[in-house]
C-alpha cells in the first residue's frame, strides 16, 4: 500500500551575512553537540550497551545525570537532540552489522541449514543477539523461548555462538566524529518572526538573530548546517510531501540501466541518451585533475577550485538526470516498474579511463531518485533478481550473444536491442515474482 505521505527536505537560507560573533556562537553549539555525540558513541557505542539501546530512555537518564551538559553549558533542547542523534547513528551501525552477519551466513557454504536457521533467529531477535554477544543466557518470552530452545538442540550452540561473536566483532568499528557541520535543533529553541529565526545560544535568555530569504514558517525538528567561510547557514526542514495519484497510469514496465544511456524500456524507448557524455566528461575531468595534483602534492596546492567545480559537474549530471526520469514518468505512465537488483561494484581492471567511468557511474543516485519520484507519484518498483538477465533471450529463454549493442538468440534467431532483450527479461520475471 502506497503512504499517503513522503518526507522531503527542504532548505533556508540566510538573507545577509552572518557576523562573525554569530557565527563563533553558533560554531560553539555545534562544537558541544559533537562533543556529546562522541561521549555517546564511546559510552553507549560497545556490545555491553547494547540492551541500553531500546527504547533508549536509559540511555538519555545516564547522560542526563552524568554532568556532561553543566560541564560543557549547553541548554537541554541541544543536548537531548545530540544524544538522540547519537543513539540513532549507534542502533544505525547495528542494523547494518546484522545486515553483514546475514550475507555472510547466507554465503557460508560450511554452515548447515540448522546451523544457519539458528544463527538467523539470534540476529532478528534482539534480546537473544544482545544475551549472545554478552555470554549471558538467552531468556526470552514463551513462545520465542520454546522456539530458541528447539532449534538450539539442533545445532552444537556453543560453536554457533562463538561464530556470532567473531562476526561482531570483525564487522563493529566504534563510531567517531571529527567533522563539526551543523547541529539539531528543536521548535522549542526557535522561532520565526520578522521575516527570519531567532535562534537559542547558550547565553541564558538570549538569542541570534538571522534573516531569511524567505517567510516560510515551520514547527518541527531543524537541521542547522553552519558555512563559515561564506558567513553563512543553511537550515535544513523535513516536510511532508502529499503523495500524488495518476488514474492513467496503468502501464507495467521494465527497465535495463546503462553507462551510456540512462535506462531503456522493454519497448526500446530510451531516457537519458547524453547521459554518457556528461559521465564520460565528468570522469575524465576527475581523471586529468587527479594526475595533475599527484604530481603537485608537495607544493600544498590549494583544492578549492577543484572541489568547487566537482561540485557543479555533479549537479549538473544530478539535474540531467531527474530531468531524464520525470520525462520517463510524464511519457511512459507507468503503474508498476520493474527495476533490476545490480550486482556490487567489481575489482578495479587493467584500463584505468574505464576503471574512472565505472567508479564514477551514478547508478545508486539514479536508483536512488527513481524509487523516491515513484513514490511521489505512487508508482510501484519492483527489484528483481538480476543474475544473468542481460545473456537470456527475451522470447525463448536461452542463452545468447552480444555485440555491439546487439542481441542474437542462435535458438530462435531474434536480433534485438542488447538493453531492451534486457528490460523485456526484467518485465517478464518481475510478473512471475509479483
Amino acid at each position: 500500500m502506497q503512504p499517503a505521505t513522503i518526507v522531503k527536505t527542504t532548505c533556508q537560507y540566510n538573507k545577509e551575512p552572518i557576523s562573525d560573533g554569530d557565527m563563533k556562537k553558533l560554531g560553539e553549539i555545534a562544537v558541544d553537540c559533537n562533543k556529546v555525540r562522541n561521549y555517546v558513541y564511546q559510552r553507549f557505542g560497545g556490545i555491553g550497551a547494547l540492551e541500553k539501546l531500546y527504547p533508549g530512555y536509559t540511555v538519555q537518564n545516564e547522560m542526563t545525570q552524568c554532568g556532561l551538559r553543566e560541564q560543557l553549558g549547553l541548554p537541554s533542547v541541544y543536548f537531548n537532540l545530540a544524544v538522540f542523534d547519537a543513539l540513532a547513528d549507534i542502533k544505525c551501525q547495528w542494523v547494518k552489522i546484522k545486515s553483514d552477519i546475514a550475507t555472510q551466513i547466507g554465503r557460508n557454504t560450511t554452515l548447515s541449514a540448522e546451523e544457519k536457521h539458528y544463527l538467523r533467529f539470534l540476529l532478528k531477535i534482539n534480546n537473544a543477539f544482545t544475551a549472545v554477544l554478552n555470554r549471558r543466557q538467552v531468556v526470552l518470552r514463551a513462545d520465542l523461548q520454546k522456539s530458541y530452545e528447539q532449534l538450539a538442540n539442533a545445532v552444537d550452540m556453543a560453536k554457533m555462538e562463538r561464530y556470532l561473536c567473531r562476526q561482531a566483532r570483525k564487522y563493529h568499528r566504534k563510531l567517531y566524529s571529527e567533522e563539526v557541520t551543523g547541529f539539531s535543533i528543536s521548535e522549542r529553541a526557535y522561532r520565526y518572526e520578522d521575516h527570519g529565526i531567532y535562534l537559542t545560544i547558550k547565553e541564558k535568555r538570549k538569542r541570534i538573530f538571522v534573516p531569511l530569504t524567505d517567510n516560510c514558517r515551520y514547527k518541527r525538528q531543524l537541521y542547522i548546517k553552519l558555512l563559515p567561510e561564506k558567513k553563512s547557514l543553511e537550515i535544513k526542514v523535513p516536510i511532508d510531501v502529499r503523495v500524488k495519484k495518476h488514474s492513467d497510469y496503468t502501464k507495467q514496465v521494465g527497465i535495463a540501466l546503462g553507462m551510456y544511456t540512462m535506462f531503456v524500456t522493454d519497448e526500446g524507448h530510451s531516457y537519458g541518451e547524453q547521459f554518457g557524455e556528461y559521465q564520460t566528461h565528468y570522469a575524465d575531468w576527475v581523471r586529468e585533475q587527479t594526475a595533475v595534483y599527484n604530481r603537485n602534492r608537495e607544493s600544498g596546492t590549494e583544492r578549492k577550485k577543484y572541489y568547487a567545480k566537482k561540485h557543479r559537474m555533479e549537479e549538473q549530471l544530478h539535474s540531467y538526470i531527474n530531468m531524464e526520469i520525470n520525462r520517463f514518468l510524464r511519457t511512459e505512465k507507468p503503474e508498476i516498474i520493474y527495476l533490476p537488483k545490480l550486482p556490487p561494484t567489481q575489482a578495479s581492471g587493467k584500463v584505468r579511463e574505464i576503471n574512472y567511468s565505472v567508479s564514477m557511474w551514478q547508478r545508486g543516485y539514479i536508483r536512488k531518485r527513481l524509487i523516491l519520484k515513484c513514490t511521489e507519484q505512487s508508482v510501484k518498483v519492483v527489484e528483481v533478481l538480476g543474475k544473468g538477465i542481460g545473456s537470456e533471450c527475451s522470447r525463448c529463454s536461452k542463452t545468447g550473444k552480444k555485440k555491439q549493442g546487439i542481441f542474437y538468440c542462435p535458438t530462435c534467431g531474434l536480433q534485438i536491442e542488447e538493453k531492451r532483450n534486457t528490460a523485456q527479461n526484467v518485465k517478464k520475471r518481475g510478473i512471475i515474482s509479483s
